[in-house]
């Protein structure tokens, strides 16, 4: 890596010195009545370089002396082509009401490519508009509301997932999608998923990370592209534009749920929201240098749909003179004794609170003829406060000593993210060169309070630092293309070579938070004597609650990382690809792509990709697509250990997760992880009705994925075979009772339909711009790929839960009807979003639910106040809609009363916000 590094200088050189001339060229560009588009987008045809306009839509760009047209686009307006000619000022008027053909960035390593006439399907979304009008906050929240093949939603009671949303396209895995920003590939998260949530043993990209007001844009690329970018990439690719315009733009929101089932002991509202951002961009020179920076804060609170829990929560032995058995209930008697109701021993069922602060930038500047210096990155803090099941005061987890009611344990979460990007873009003899190299850091702590470790009995803490784990991603890129305008009807070569260094580590906590104090071994003395010796891992229990039951050790809710769980593991990797795109003709073009990337830690992969693209008339084109893809399994996947307390259908047991070369993992011959491979098959039409404004896509997929990486479900030891007494042996010594892995464990089948249609008109005197969007999907799996040793475990090895997981746990089917209306001062924001069935995940058949499809409805109203102001006002799931309830079989005593493992949009109900946008 420290090679790459060493080359920039010398890249600074070589352009500096021998470059192509070049131009300044400067204008504006508005709408048909002259008035400004700040956010537009200019291309120079045939290259990468580009800018986009500021608040006055006025835009400064240098290009080299041999460009020919400049391209000119922006959401809800036509394109527009201009030739360079002798003046160095070049307006552009765009008309409203026209087809949506932006440019787009990705699917295509050629130049002014539109989203309908890339030969693979893209999504465009214009976050400057959306996030004006619409009531979600965050990237992940956005996306799921917009974009159908997008799936996101807050977990709840999930230890670490309560704090990072996992996200997905196409229902595949949350690591099986690519981000990436400006062009260049975004770090993961240090989380894994191994609660019971959708993605469970998937290690994703924490989007929320990255500030909405510092995105311009967001690209889908609903196509494999592992061939193109790398891990990763079977489901598609995420890329995240973010601002380049100058001038100050101020919002502040508020917001909360207003809804009829929040419980009455909660008051009227919950979920409280306030955020401030600010994004700012000046201008660095007259060639069109900027840097553009955004700072936001909020704060959001919990909320909670837990209304009464119906279960026991007093015993005989709490209050001895009750004259009641020790185990015997006696809850109703004791409330009525301590003056407390049922709903004091309720959890919290809901979103976790959060307070969240981060700073992202973005830096253009040209410093030489047809060469740029860009960089961006950002800083981003957020802590998390989320809570488990409460600890009652007649189980064996809780000491009345310190809790005479019981606890209800909180985990607190201190989730860092940094990010740092730098490159040198330029123009050599033609050819364009691209050298970066991006730096991101995640890191998640964990803080358990309210908790104790009962093994320690009245002596014991009531918050524990239980340590935490971070990943690092390092990754230099040199990518170098040329477009051939004279070649056919136009040729694209592009080729490139990439370096990656990761770095991942766990950091143990304090010993209270994972010992168990009470667990001991017998050995024997040489005069033949047993001593019992309390050494934390034994199989002996010597602490014990007044009805005679062994204490657990470690912090209830989440047991602290143990010295044997630290780990500091790298990897490299090295990649080189090839990519040609050539327009044979006018109406028909082919692409070819291919990538070979060898990994430290397993070894080398190589795939393809084709592409295709066949214009049927003016208005009608034919493109398809297929490729090989991989996943090459993360270092977290690969090294991640631990114990936690996890429920099984309301049952608590502690799981710990053995990595792949560890002794228990040898015992039930789980092989080493390799990369999971996958075929991608793609095709469809896109068209347009000029005479009605439409515009419309329809585009197939199959995807085949073999050796998909899991968390397996859960084994326990046992005394009928040597294997599992070691077992046995093993888990106590790691304070468990049961043990999963990561496992290359299945093979899946996803194919589905997506179409999207878009309209825009001017009605009366303003602008209506409408757009319908559907997937409809289908996940199945395909073959469990058990290890002999563990022929006939298929159904531990690959549980029932995890198969609703991988095919029914979201939404399958997802439609969004949108209509934005702006008239002078005035706009209006309507939006209905179906959101497909849903199943329980669980291992019991007589759990078995299915929770029927729904729609949300949000509306927004807003108002331009003065030129500088204005004010929306609006809500999310306007008519307080909310998820099936769940059969009592799967309420677990009123804890749930909507599923906390298969979401379709949360169970918060309506949510009311005012925005107040000041521009200057």
């Amino acid at each position: 890596m420290n090679r790459f590094l060493l080359l920039l200088p010398l890249f600074l050189i070589l352009f500096s010195a021998d470059l192509l001339a070049q131009r300044t060229i400067t204008g504006t560009v508005v709408d048909e009545a002259g008035d400004p588009l700040p956010g537009a987008y200019i291309t120079v045809k045939g290259s990468t370089l580009g800018t986009s306009t500021d608040a006055d839509g006025t835009y400064s760009i240098s290009v080299p002396e041999a460009a020919r047209n400049l391209v000119f686009s922006f959401l809800g307006f036509g394109t527009v082509e201009i030739p360079i000619g002798e003046s160095d000022q070049i307006d552009a008027v765009l008309s409203a009401g026209t087809v949506l053909d932006e440019v787009v960035l990705i699917g295509s390593r050629s130049t002014g490519r539109t989203k309908l006439t890339t030969p693979v399907p893209v999504d465009i979304v214009n976050v400057t508009e959306v996030a004006t009008a619409a009531a979600q906050t965050n990237v992940n929240q956005l996306l799921n509301y917009v974009a159908p093949s997008f799936s996101s939603n807050t977990q709840t009671i999930s230890d670490g997932t309560d704090h990072i949303d996992p996200a997905s396209l196409r229902g595949l895995g949350p690591d099986q999608v690519l981000v990436l920003i400006n062009g260049k590939r975004r770090h993961n998260t240090s989380l894994v998923n191994v609660n019971g949530t959708f993605g469970r043993g998937n290690v994703g990209t924490d989007l929320n990370s990255i500030p909405v007001a510092a995105i311009e844009r967001i690209e889908i690329l609903r196509d494999g592209a592992s061939a193109q970018y790398g891990s990763d990439a079977i489901a598609g690719v995420i890329n995240i534009i973010l601002k380049e315009k100058t001038g100050l733009s101020l919002n502040a929101e508020t917001g909360a749920y207003v809804s009829s089932e929040i419980p009455d002991y909660q008051g009227s509202t919950d979920g409280e929201f306030n955020q401030i951002s600010a994004n700012y961009g000046i201008q660095l020179n007259d060639a069109g240098g900027v840097l553009n920076v955004t700072g936001v804060f909020d704060d959001r609170d919990f909320t909670n749909r837990m209304k009464e829990f119906t279960g026991s929560i007093f015993s005989g032995y709490n209050n001895p003179a009750s004259g009641a058995a020790p185990g015997e209930d006696i809850t109703e008697s004791e409330l009525v004794r301590r003056g407390l109701e049922r709903s004091d021993f309720n959890m919290r069922v809901g979103q976790s609170a959060l307070r969240n602060g981060g700073v992202m930038y973005n830096l253009l500047l040209p410093v030489a003829a047809a060469t740029e210096v860009y960089a961006f990155g950002g800083l981003n803090y957020r802590r998390g406060n989320a809570t488990g099941f409460y600890r009652l005061p007649n189980q064996n987890r809780t000491v009345t000593d310190i809790y005479p009611n019981g606890f209800l344990p909180a985990i607190n979460s201190n989730i860092s993210d940094a990010s740092m990007a730098v490159g040198l873009r330029s123009v050599y003899n033609k050819w364009e060169v691209d050298f970066s190299n991006v730096y991101g850091r995640n890191g998640f702590g964990y803080l358990i309070t309210n908790t104790l470790n009962a093994s320690l009995g009245a002596a014991s803490p009531t918050s524990f630092d239980a340590g935490g784990f971070s990943f690092a991603q390092n990754t230099a890129n040199l990518d170098i293309r040329r477009y051939f305008d004279d070649a056919l009807s136009g040729l694209n070569v592009a080729f490139g070579a990439e370096y990656r260094l990761e770095n991942y580590q766990i950091t143990a906590g304090e010993q209270a938070s994972y010992y168990d104090y009470g667990a001991a071994s017998a050995y024997r003395t040489t005069g033949g004597d047993t001593v019992i010796i309390r050494d934390g891992t034994g199989p002996i229990s010597t602490v014990f609650d007044p009805l005679g039951r062994s204490r657990p050790g470690g912090a209830q809710v989440f047991p602290g990382f143990r010295p044997d769980n630290e780990v500091d593991a790298f990897r490299s990797s090295v990649g080189a690809y090839a990519d040609v795109e050539a327009d044979i003709t006018d109406n028909f073009l082919l692409g070819a792509a291919v990538r070979f990337e060898n990994y430290s830690d397993f070894g080398s992969t190589v795939n393809g990709k084709l592409t295709t693209r066949v214009k049927l008339s003016e208005d009608w084109t034919f493109r398809a697509g297929a490729s090989t893809g991989f996943r090459a399994p993360s270092l977290h996947q690969l090294n991640f250990n631990s114990t936690s307390t996890l429920f099984v259908d309301g049952v608590p047991f502690e799981v710990g997760v053995f990595s792949n070369d560890s002794r228990p993992a040898q015992l039930l011959g789980i092989p080493q992880l390799k990369q999971e491979r996958s075929v991608n098959y793609s095709g469809g039409f896109t068209g347009r009705i000029p005479d009605a404004n439409l515009s419309i896509t329809i585009d197939g997929y199959l995807i085949d994925i073999a050796d998909r990486v899991v968390l397996t479900g859960q084994f326990q030891g046992g005394t009928e075979t040597p294997q599992l007494r070691e077992i046995s042996r093993l888990l106590q010594q790691a304070n468990a009772n049961r043990a999963a892995f990561f496992a290359n464990a299945i093979d899946s089948r996803t194919r589905g339909i997506d179409v999207v249609v878009t309209h825009n008109a001017n009605l009366g005197s303003g602008r209506l711009t409408s757009s319908l969007a559907a997937t409809f999907a289908k996940t199945t799996l395909e073959e469990v790929n058990t290890s002999s040793v563990l022929e006939g475990f298929e159904d531990t090895y690959f549980d029932r839960t995890s198969q609703v997981f991988l095919e029914s746990a979201v939404p399958r089917t997802k439609a969004n009807l949108t209509f934005d209306y702006q008239v002078g001062d005035f706009g209006v924001f309507l939006r209905n979003v179906f959101f497909g069935p849903v199943n329980e995940a669980t291992n019991s058949l007589d759990n078995d639910q299915t929770f029927s499809g729904k729609v949300i409805t949000d509306l927004s109203a807003s108002y331009q106040i003065s030129e500088r102001l204005r004010l929306v006002i609006g809500s999310n799931n306007l008519l307080d809609v909310y998820p099936d309830l769940n059969i009592p079989a799967n309420q677990s005593d009123g804890r749930f009363l909507y599923s906390r493992r298969s979401q379709q949009f949360g169970s918060n109900g309506r949510y009311l916000f005012a925005r107040v946008r000041f521009t200057l």
